[in-house]
């Protein structure tokens, strides 16, 4: 394989003449410069491990060699290959490993397996020079573990798959409704109670089927940090999500007192088992803050990340309406309504997290004013500097972040919510959603029209989500991602043209020599033509449920 087919497409690559390619062999060294030393045991252990080569520590002159070069873009680098040596330069040690992505690419895709399919094989690098930079620092993926719970070895799976594709933020939704993940030391009826839910309907909203087991789990401590030093590695930034103030029934279900107890029954609540938006949210007092910043506190421990995504999004009022102590709390702040509790929250932990050194993300719901009112500059006024924005119910949330000098990371729904439907087709697995084919992905534009050249710059850049209501085990979650993924990735690593002058057929050309990698990682992802699955074995994921609306 060549540089014409890689993905993502790099900004510059020519094959060398002669062209003559590299071999590596049994004698073939990997010579690590300073401050590429980590990118050299990672790309020893997955090359060794696939072409069975011991790869020994080598100099700077022949084989495969590291370096930094400060001249490059932080995530930038150059990989020049001839038939003396492979060497990558980066312009940080994330650089070099983007550069050590690609060569991996190059070698076929045999180089993602984790053990040598031909022991006799000879391995061949093309002769090439690729200079490379990414368009945007945060190329992401948001993994809802809440719903379904992934265990810790499928997230490490999940950042073997960002890595191949060179995304470089994991947003690991923790919390919600239906399951709180994560190990709180002070709290720990989070996972015992929190962590755990009765049943679980079977498909979307209108599905009559349910499972009639126990569902559950949640990350240790150890696991998060094995989780968070596994994404290092590969120079990908784990992103905490804990969801206030609404989306918190799990956390209410484990400690009532959370919840508005003067305005509903609280003891009897059980983790949802439902799919939605739940009724109850935290109630506006100082013991509910002081109790999350414990929760945050143990969470900027586990995690470096120097963003905390808070959620923000989806906070029905009617319990802070019918309750007598949330309307004192509101007269004793003199807050204007209902709506303003929700600003109140996000505004107290936005700069809680500021004054130790981190930035407060939330969705877009946090740009709405006291009054309620979408977007603009009277919300983020009570925001640091620092808060981020990440836009899903459009554009209009980016927009006007933007415009009023906040960073912002662009997660539209119509565009990059990959747990919507693929094909427009009655034999998708759970229909849910809008359709989103891989070619409306790979036309997806992150920076929104109409914002200057300076707004611009605060487009931090884009992620993808997949939400799992729908997804119960990570093949489900794999046929959901990809190939789409693919395209994202390209997105926001590649300089394209404008949306509608992008070259799909040169894409899709490209992805049939991708998709024996995906092979190679084992992913089940939508096969590109022929008969799915479960058409040729028919089974209840292939029928559309009777009376279910069409986007649900």
């Amino acid at each position: 394989m060549g540089f014409e087919d890689l993905i993502p497409a790099p900004r510059t690559g020519r094959r060398v003449r002669p062209p003559a390619p590299f071999v590596l062999d049994g004698r073939t060294a990997l010579g690590a410069g300073p401050g590429t030393e980590g990118v050299a045991r990672l790309l020893r252990d997955v090359l060794g491990a696939a072409t069975g080569l011991p790869l020994p520590d080598g100099g700077a002159d022949s084989g495969i060699v590291l370096r930094l070069d400060p001249a490059l873009e932080r995530e930038g680098y150059r990989l020049a290959v001839d038939n003396r040596a492979v060497r990558i330069d980066g312009g940080s040690a994330a650089g070099v490993f983007w550069g050590a992505t690609t060569l991996r690419q190059l070698l076929g895709p045999e180089a993602f397996r984790r053990a040598p399919l031909d022991p006799g094989r000879r391995w061949e690098v093309p002769g090439v020079v690729v200079e490379d930079a990414p368009r945007f620092r945060w190329r992401g993926l948001l993994l809802d573990v809440a719903r379904h719970f992934t265990p810790t070895d499928g997230v490490l799976r999940r950042l073997d798959q960002m890595a191949a594709h060179k995304l470089n933020v994991l947003h690991l939704h923790l919390t919600d409704d239906q399951g709180w993940r994560l190990e709180i030391g002070r709290h720990p009826a989070l996972t015992a109670v929190g962590a755990w839910r009765p049943r679980t309907r079977f498909g979307h909203r209108a599905s009559p089927l349910w499972e009639e087991k126990p569902h559950g789990g949640f990350y240790t401590r150890d696991d998060i940090r094995e989780i968070v030093a596994y994404a290092a590695a590969r120079h990908i930034t784990v992103v905490p999500e804990i969801e206030l103030p609404g989306h918190s029934q799990a956390a209410i279900a484990a400690y009532p007192g959370l919840g508005n107890t003067d305005a509903v029954d609280t003891a009897s609540l059980r983790v949802w088992d439902d799919w939605g938006i739940s009724p109850h949210v935290l109630a506006p007092t100082e013991a509910t803050l002081r109790f999350y910043e414990e929760v945050f506190e143990e969470v900027l421990e586990l995690f470096p990340s120097p963003f905390i995504h808070i959620g923000g999004d989806e906070c029905p009022r009617e319990q802070w309406r019918r309750s007598p102590a949330a309307q004192a709390r509101l007269r004793e702040l003199g807050l204007s309504g209902e709506d303003a509790l929700q600003t109140w929250f996000v505004r107290h932990f936005d700069g809680w997290l500021a004054a130790r050194g981190r930035r407060l993300v939330g969705w877009d719901e946090i740009l709405e004013d006291g009054s309620g009112g979408p977007g603009g500059a009277t919300a983020l006024d009570g925001l640091t500097g620092g808060a981020v924005v990440s836009s899903w119910r459009g554009r209009a949330g980016g927009v006007a972040a933007a415009r009023a000098g906040h960073d912002v990371v662009m997660c539209p729904e119509q565009q990059v919510y990959l747990d919507h439907r693929q094909h427009p087709g009655p034999h998708e697995p759970v229909p849910i959603g809008q359709v989103r084919t891989l070619e409306d992905v790979y036309r997806f534009e992150p920076v929104p029209p109409g914002l200057t050249e300076e707004q611009a710059r605060h487009v931090l850049g884009a992620q993808a989500q997949v939400w799992t209501e729908v997804m119960e085990d990570q093949a489900r979650v794999d046929y959901q991602l990809f190939p789409r993924l693919a395209a994202f990735a390209e997105t926001v690593w590649s300089v394209l043209p404008a949306p509608g002058e992008r070259d799909v057929a040169d894409f899709e050309r490209r992805m049939a020599a991708h998709y024996r990698r995906l092979d190679a990682l084992g992913v089940a992802y939508r096969p590109p033509s022929g008969p799915l699955p479960w058409q040729r074995r028919p089974g209840v994921l292939g029928r559309p449920i009777e009376g279910a609306p069409p986007n649900v």
